[in-house]
C-alpha cells in the first residue's frame, strides 16, 4: 500500500467489545492520528483513552517481521511447509486429537473462520479454542441453556432507554468506557434513571450508581435466586409471556424458594435491607437492562450466574424490548465473531452445534469436507493440560499470550516449553509466549489488516488496512490459508481476499437455515470486493430476501417492525436486506426461541456458598483490569501516555488488613498461592472490601520482575463453560522487606536490572523505572551505569550513605541519558517531571543540579500523578483548580480540557472535587514531600506512581 495523499479511513477499534467506529487520518507524510468516527452507531465518535491513543501504538518498534525457524531467519516457504509437514507427520502418527490451535479475539472474523475450517473440517478435530473462553464462555453456555442459542437479545440504544440499569460485575467506567459515557450522557437527560452496582469492590463505576451492592465473592446465584423468588413472592411476574414463551418456570421458582431472604444475605454479604430495597426497585421497573461481565463469567458458578439473571428477566417478560433484557457485555473486540464462525472447541460454525449430527452432516457438505470433528474439542485449560500430559504434541498459538493470560500461568509455560512443536503467529518479536516457539510467524497488526469484527449488540463492523504490511508480515488468513494448501486442501482454501471469506462465512449462516438458526447474514453471501470495502456496520440477522428471520415464521415472511422496534441498517447493495421489510434487531419479546418447542427455558439453580479461603491462605484475590491498559500490554505498553496513570503492577488492599499484615501504602508485597508469587506495589484503598485483594493482570515479564499475576490463579472452571474462575482466589500477602528502593528514568530501554522488583513503563523519548531491592548495599553508580547504558556520558552524583540517599544523572552532550534516585522507603519523586528532563535540554549546572535534587523549580510546578491520560493533566492541577474555584467535572474540563475526550478519567475527577474542594489547604503537598504523588479520592500518596484505583 503506497502512501501518496493525505486520506482519512473508516475502521474499528481493535479494544474492547463495544466495536468503537475510528477515523484514521494518514498524512502525506505518513503521520496517523485517530479520532472516533461521529457516523458509527457504536460510539456516535467517543473513544476511550485507549482507543484515542491508538496512533501511538503503529510503530514497527519490536515487530517481528520475518518469519523464524529456531530463533533463525527463515523465509516464507520454509517456515509454511515446516508448520504443513509437521502437523501432517503428528496427524498421521497419533491422530487428529494430537494437534491443537489455540487462537483469539483478536483475529478479525476472516481469520477466525479459516482457522475453525481447517481444524474442523479438514484436520477432523474439534482441538481449536480461544482466549475468548477466559472472556464470555459462561454467557455463551447461559443463552445456548436458556434460549437455545447463543443470542444477546438488545442492543445497546437499551442501556439509554432503560429506567433501570443493574451493572452486575462490570466496571464499565474503566473497561467499556464508551458504555459508560452513553449511559453517563443518557442519565444526564434523564435524572430519574436509577443505577445499581453490584461489585465486590467500589470501583469507578460506582461514581455514577445509586447503589452499590458489595457483594461477597460468587454470591451472584444467590442474589438473583433470591430476587426470582422475591418476584413469585410479590406476584411481579408477566404469568402471559411465562406461559406462552417459557418452560421449566415451576420447578425454578420452586428451588428458588428454598433460599428466604435471610439466607441470601448469608450468601451476599449484603443486609436484608439492603436486599429488599434492591429486590422493590427491580420488581416495580419494567424497563430493567442487566448488564454483566467479567464479574460474572470469570467464576466456578459462571453459568448459573448468567442464568440467574436470564431466569428473572424470563419471569418478568423483560426481554426483547426497548430498554429491558440481560446484556453480556465482552472483552474483545472479536470475541462475537469467533462464536459466529464457531471457533470455540464445542461449538461449529455458523451458530450451529457440533453435538448435532444434522449440523455436523450439514456444514460438512456446505465445506466438501473430508471429515468433520465428531465431537466436542478440549477448551482451554483442558487443552493445556493435554499439551502437558503429551496428548497434544503440534500447537499453532494466534493473536494471543496464554504463558501470561491462562490460569495457572507457570503451569502453562512449563506445557507450552515442552511441547515437541508450537507455532506461534503474532506482531511482535518478543512476548513471553513466543520465546518458546519453534516457528515464528509474522502477522499483520491493526492498521495493517482488512476484515470484519462484531461487537457486543451484534454489530458487524469493517477492520479496514491504512497502512502497508511491513516487512514480510501477513494476514492470519493468508498464513492459515496457505498452511491448508500445503497440507493437500488447496481447492477449499483458495479464497484470495478477506471479501471472498466473509461472503463464504455469510453463505453458510444462510445455508439451509429458514429461520431455524439465530445468525444469519446471508444477504452478504454475494458480497465482491467492491461492496465489501464500502460496508458500512449493520446488525445480525440480515437474511436474504424471503428468508423467514425466526423459526415460527417458517412458510411465512419476516416479522414487520412494530412501533418500538429499532430497524436494522439496511444498505442499498446488491444482495443485503433491502429486499426486505423492516426488521427488528432485537430477539424474543414474542418468545420464538431457539429451542425445539419454541421455549425458553428457566434453570432451576440451588446456590451453593463456595468457601476457598483457609488458614494459610485466608484473602480473596480478585483479579481484572485497569483503565489505560489492556490484556497483557502487547499493543497500550506502546504508548507513553497510557501508561502514566498506572506504570506498575499493584494490588488493592482495606485499610483494615493493611494493618493487620503490617503493609502500608507505597509499600512492596509479596502475593502468593500455592501455584505462585509475585511483587507489586501496594494500594491501601477502603474502596477494597475487606478480607480481599485485587490485582491487575497486564503485566508480564517484558514489563517486570516479578508482575505475572495468573501464575497466581488455579485451572479451575466452571463445569459448563469451561471458563476459568479468576476472580474468586484464596491467597496470602505479606510486606517484601526492601532495604533499599528505586526510580529511574533512561533515554535507552534497560537490558537487565539487577533488581529484586522492577517494573519498567514507556514515556516520552524513554522508559521510567520502579525499583526495589532487599539490600541496600549496590554499587549504585556501577548499577546506575548499566541501567543507562550510556558508557561515555558525564556523570553527576550525590550520595548520603548514612541516610541511603543515592542520586545520580547521567547526561551525553545536552541530553539526560538517564537519572536514578535511590532511597530507604519509597522514592517521593515526581514520575512526570523527571520522566519530561529526558526531552528537554540541559545545557547549565544549575539546571542539571535539579535532575540530581529531584524536583522542578518554583517555576515548574508539578504536575501530579496523571488522572487524564488524553491531555496528560494530573492530579495536582486538579486539586489546584478545585481550590480556584472550579466545583464541577464541566469546570475541570473548562479550565484544564480533563474529561474532555474519551471521558474515561471524569469519575476520578469527580472524586477529587468531591474531597478536594472540602480539603484543599490539606491536600497541597507538604515542602518536604516531592511530588508524583497519586490520590485516593483526594487523599495524598507518598511516593508512589499509582493514582485512583
Amino acid at each position: 500500500m503506497e502512501i501518496d495523499a493525505a486520506r482519512e479511513v473508516r475502521t474499528t477499534c481493535p479494544y474492547c467489545g463495544v466495536g468503537c467506529g475510528v477515523l484514521a487520518k494518514i498524512a502525506a507524510d505518513g503521520q496517523v492520528s485517530v479520532r472516533g468516527d461521529p457516523d458509527h452507531p457504536a460510539n456516535f465518535g467517543r473513544l476511550c483513552s485507549k482507543g484515542s491513543a491508538l496512533a501511538e501504538t503503529i510503530d514497527l518498534d519490536g515487530r517481528l517481521l520475518h518469519p523464524q525457524i529456531h530463533d533463525r531467519p527463515a523465509g516464507w516457504n520454509e517456515a509454511l511447509d515446516l508448520v504443513a509437514s509437521t502437523f501432517q507427520h503428528t496427524i498421521a502418527e497419533h491422530g487428529p486429537d494430537a494437534v491443537a490451535f489455540y487462537v483469539s479475539g483478536q483475529l478479525l472474523t476472516e481469520d477466525y473462520y479459516l482457522a475453525n475450517k481447517l481444524m474442523k473440517g479438514f484436520i477432523g478435530s474439534a482441538n481449536i479454542d480461544t482466549n475468548s473462553r477466559l472472556c464470555m464462555a459462561s454467557s455463551v453456555a447461559g443463552h445456548r441453556r436458556a434460549f437455545g442459542s447463543d443470542t444477546v437479545p438488545g442492543t445497546y440504544e437499551d442501556l439509554e432507554l432503560a429506567d433501570l440499569i443493574v451493572l452486575v460485575g462490570s466496571n464499565l467506567a474503566w473497561c467499556h468506557p464508551v458504555l459508560y459515557q452513553r449511559i453517563a450522557a443518557a442519565r444526564e437527560k434523564r435524572p430519574e434513571m436509577k443505577i445499581v452496582l453490584v461489585d465486590p469492590r467500589r470501583t469507578m463505576t460506582s461514581d455514577i450508581a445509586d447503589v452499590h451492592l458489595a457483594i461477597a465473592p460468587d454470591g451472584d446465584v444467590a442474589l438473583f435466586t433470591g430476587l426470582l423468588a422475591w418476584l413469585g413472592q410479590y406476584n411481579a411476574l408477566d404469568r402471559a409471556y411465562i406461559t406462552a414463551h417459557t418452560a421449566g418456570f415451576g420447578q425454578a421458582l420452586f428451588a428458588a424458594s428454598t433460599l428466604d431472604l435471610a439466607g441470601v444475605a448469608a450468601a451476599t454479604g449484603l443486609s436484608e435491607d439492603e436486599l429488599s430495597r434492591f429486590y422493590s426497585l427491580f420488581a416495580r421497573t419494567e424497563k430493567t437492562v442487566t448488564v454483566y461481565s467479567q464479574g460474572a463469567n470469570q467464576s466456578s458458578q459462571g453459568t448459573d450466574k448468567v442464568n440467574a439473571i436470564i431466569n428473572c428477566h424470563l419471569a418478568t417478560g423483560r426481554i426483547g424490548k426497548p430498554g429491558a433484557g440481560p446484556f453480556s457485555v465482552t472483552g474483545q473486540p472479536n470475541a462475537m465473531g469467533g462464536r459466529e464462525v464457531g471457533g470455540m472447541a464445542n461449538m461449529l460454525a455458523a451458530h450451529m452445534e457440533i453435538e448435532n449430527p444434522g449440523h455436523r452432516e450439514r456444514v460438512q457438505r456446505f465445506w466438501k469436507a473430508p471429515a468433520i470433528a465428531g465431537k466436542p474439542g478440549l477448551k482451554a485449560v483442558e487443552m493445556f493440560k493435554a499439551v502437558a500430559d503429551g496428548r497434544i504434541k503440534a500447537m499453532w498459538i494466534m493473536a494471543t499470550n496464554p504463558v501470561d493470560s491462562m490460569p495457572d500461568a507457570g503451569a502453562v509455560e512449563a506445557a507450552i516449553k515442552a511441547c515437541p512443536f508450537v507455532v506461534v503467529s503474532d506482531v511482535l518479536a518478543k512476548t513471553d509466549t513466543i520465546r518458546h516457539a519453534h516457528v515464528r510467524l509474522p502477522a499483520t497488526a491493526w492498521g495493517e489488516k482488512d476484515g470484519t469484527v462484531t461487537n457486543s449488540e451484534r454489530r458487524i463492523s469493517r477492520q479496514r488496512a491504512f497502512l502497508p504490511a511491513p516487512g514480510e508480515a501477513r494476514p492470519d488468513w493468508w498464513i492459515i490459508a496457505e498452511v491448508a494448501r500445503r497440507m493437500g486442501f488447496g481447492e477449499a482454501f483458495a479464497r484470495e481476499s478477506a471479501a471472498g471469506i466473509f461472503a463464504e462465512h455469510a453463505a453458510l449462516s444462510g445455508f439451509e437455515n429458514d429461520g431455524e438458526r439465530d445468525f444469519d447474514i446471508g444477504a452478504y453471501a454475494a458480497i465482491d470486493v467492491e461492496d465489501y470495502e464500502g460496508l458500512a456496520p449493520f446488525h445480525w440477522p440480515a437474511p436474504s430476501p424471503g428468508t423467514p428471520l425466526r423459526p415460527a415464521e417458517r412458510g411465512g415472511h419476516a416479522r414487520r417492525q412494530s412501533e418500538n422496534d429499532v430497524q436494522a441498517d439496511p444498505q442499498p447493495r446488491k444482495n443485503t436486506q433491502s429486499g426486505h421489510a423492516p426488521i427488528t434487531t432485537r430477539f424474543f419479546a414474542d418468545g420464538n426461541f431457539y429451542t425445539p418447542d419454541r421455549k425458553a427455558r428457566f434453570i432451576a439453580l440451588r446456590p451453593t456458598v463456595e468457601t476457598r479461603i483457609t488458614a494459610a491462605f485466608p484473602l480473596v484475590l480478585n483479579t481484572g483490569r485497569i483503565r489505560d491498559h489492556w490484556h497483557t500490554m502487547t499493543r497500550t505498553g506502546k504508548s507513553p501516555r497510557l501508561s502514566q496513570h498506572i506504570a506498575e503492577p499493584f494490588v488493592e488492599i482495606h485499610p483494615e488488613d493493611a494493618q493487620r499484615y503490617g503493609i502500608g501504602d507505597a509499600d512492596i508485597a509479596r502475593v502468593w498461592t500455592p501455584r505462585g508469587e509475585v511483587l507489586v506495589r501496594v494500594l491501601v484503598t477502603t474502596r477494597q472490601r475487606p478480607g480481599s485483594l485485587f490485582a491487575p493482570m497486564h503485566w508480564t515479564d517484558q514489563f517486570a520482575a516479578r508482575g505475572r499475576l495468573d501464575t497466581l490463579t488455579a485451572s479451575l472452571a466452571d463445569p459448563v463453560s469451561g471458563q476459568p474462575a479468576l476472580k474468586h482466589v484464596a491467597a496470602r500477602i505479606e510486606k517484601f522487606t526492601a532495604g533499599a528502593f528505586g526510580f529511574a528514568v533512561t533515554r535507552k530501554r534497560p537490558v537487565t536490572m539487577a533488581a529484586d522488583y522492577w517494573a519498567i513503563a514507556r514515556c516520552r523519548g524513554g522508559w521510567r523505572v520502579e525499583l526495589a531491592f532487599a539490600n541496600d548495599d549496590a554499587d549504585w553508580p556501577a548499577f546506575a551505569g548499566s541501567l543507562f547504558d550510556a558508557a561515555d556520558a558525564e556523570m553527576l552524583a550525590y550520595h548520603d550513605r548514612d541516610a541511603g540517599q543515592h542520586r545520580i544523572a547521567a547526561f551525553q552532550g545536552e541530553q539526560l541519558a538517564g537519572a536514578l534516585f535511590v532511597a530507604p522507603g519509597p522514592v517521593a519523586v515526581s514520575r512526570g517531571w523527571a520522566a519530561e528532563q529526558l526531552g528537554e535540554v540541559h545545557a547549565s549546572q544549575r539546571e542539571r543540579f535539579r535532575i540530581v535534587a529531584g524536583r522542578a523549580g518554583a517555576d515548574r510546578p508539578d504536575a501530579g500523578a496523571t488522572v487524564c491520560s488524553c491531555f496528560s493533566v494530573g492530579a495536582n492541577q486538579i486539586v489546584a483548580a478545585v481550590a480556584a474555584g472550579c466545583a464541577s467535572v464541566e469546570a475541570i474540563g473548562a479550565a484544564l480540557k480533563a474529561g474532555t475526550n474519551c471521558g474515561s478519567c471524569r469519575s476520578e475527577i469527580r472524586a477529587i472535587i468531591k474531597t478536594g474542594r472540602v480539603q484543599a489547604a490539606e491536600l497541597r503537598r507538604p515542602s518536604h514531600l516531592a511530588s508524583g504523588t497519586a490520590y485516593e479520592i483526594g487523599e495524598t500518596r507518598k511516593g508512589s506512581n499509582l493514582s485512583n484505583s
